[in-house]
C-alpha cells in the first residue's frame, strides 16, 4: 500500500483563523490552502460560510491541517487531532480503512467528497482518530 503522508489534522471549533495567525507569528507557517464552508457549499448557513473548512498550513518541510470542523462551537466528534492519510488506491484504502475500523467506531464512511476524492473518518479500537483522503 502507498501511503503518501501522514499528517495532523487538527479540529479547532471556531478558532482555526486565529490558529492560523498564530502559527504564521510563531512558527513562520504559510497557508498553502484554505477553503470557507462558504466556498465549497453554497447552501451553508450564513453564520457557517466564513468559517474555515480545511486549511493547509506549511511549516519548513513540514504540513499541518486544520479547520473549524463544526458550524457550532462543540468539540468534533473524532476529537481535537486526528491523523490524516493520502493515498491513491481505493481497494488498498478500503481495507486499510475497515481494518482500523474493527473493534473501533466509523464516523464518516469511504463516500465521494466535494473535492474530488474518497474521504472517510473513524476512531481505532485505541481511541485514535483517523481521516482517509483517497485520489480519485
Amino acid at each position: 500500500m502507498t501511503i503518501h503522508a501522514a499528517t495532523p489534522y487538527l479540529s479547532l471549533a471556531g478558532r482555526a483563523q486565529e490558529a492560523i495567525a498564530l502559527y504564521e507569528r510563531a512558527l513562520g507557517a504559510r497557508v498553502a490552502d484554505l477553503k470557507r464552508f462558504g466556498d465549497v457549499d453554497g447552501s451553508c448557513p450564513a453564520s457557517s460560510r466564513d468559517r474555515i473548512m480545511h486549511a493547509e498550513l506549511r511549516i519548513g518541510d513540514a504540513v499541518l491541517m486544520l479547520s473549524d470542523a463544526t458550524t457550532n462551537d462543540a468539540p468534533s466528534e473524532r476529537g481535537p487531532i486526528s491523523v490524516a492519510l493520502h493515498l491513491d488506491d481505493e481497494k488498498e484504502a478500503r481495507h486499510a480503512f475497515e481494518t482500523l475500523a474493527s473493534g473501533g467506531k466509523v464516523i464518516e464512511a469511504l463516500t465521494p467528497a466535494p473535492w474530488g476524492a474518497l474521504f472517510g473518518a473513524l476512531t481505532d479500537a485505541f481511541g485514535v482518530p483517523w481521516m482517509f483522503n483517497v485520489t480519485r
